[in-house]
């Protein structure tokens, strides 16, 4: 019997984040678990050979475009990011070391930093601003992001959702199965109320 609906994801996509808003209503009415899966969008992209939508300039004003009108439909508070893409690395492997009941905020509050408050978090004096008002230490963050074994397991989060075939984020994965695109949520919530 299926209990959960994994939910692979990285703060750098814009569909992600309208996925995330859509799982947070969900969850408000809902018994269903999502269990969030970090992984490196970019590294995905590159094990996958995968030229990303941001690099080619006629998909990125079809995303911006795109992804408002989601939103509009959605009424979610969105704004495309000016310095849309970031590398997110950090902020990645920033969900691996923080104390567990600290991630589903953490979650939130970047994932809002970056596509309600249009925030640059390539800057790290803005990360640490959210980390403190977070009540984390941005000292052991950052320090703790930049251990090896921290390096290794997004690197391995990323691979093993590579070798699921898994392809690009947002991600939903039920019975095995891979849904793909936050328009694909129906689609995954449907195959997990069949199989309860």
């Amino acid at each position: 019997m299926n209990n959960s609906i994994e939910f692979y994801f990285d703060f750098v996509s814009p569909y992600t984040y309208l996925a995330h808003k859509r799982i947070t209503e969900i969850e408000k009415i809902e018994k269903i678990k999502f269990i969030y899966k970090p992984i490196l969008l970019g590294g995905l992209h590159n094990l996958g050979k995968i030229t990303p939508a941001a690099f080619i300039e006629a998909k990125k004003k079809f995303t911006i475009r795109d992804c408002q009108m989601v939103a509009d439909k959605l009424n979610i508070k969105f704004k495309f990011n000016d310095n849309f893409p970031i590398n997110s690395l950090s902020l990645m492997r920033g969900v691996l070391v923080i104390e567990k009941n600290k991630v589903k905020k953490y979650i939130e509050k970047f994932f809002e930093a970056y596509w309600e408050l249009n925030l640059d978090l390539s800057v790290k004096e803005i990360v640490s601003e959210i980390l403190e008002k977070l009540d984390i230490s941005s000292e052991d963050f950052f320090n703790k992001i930049n251990d090896q074994k921290i390096k290794d397991l997004l690197k391995k989060l990323t691979q093993d959702a590579f070798d699921k075939e898994i392809f690009g984020a947002p991600s939903f994965v039920v019975n095995k199965k891979i849904f793909w695109g936050q328009d694909r949520l129906d689609y995954a919530l449907n195959e997990y109320k069949n199989s309860i």
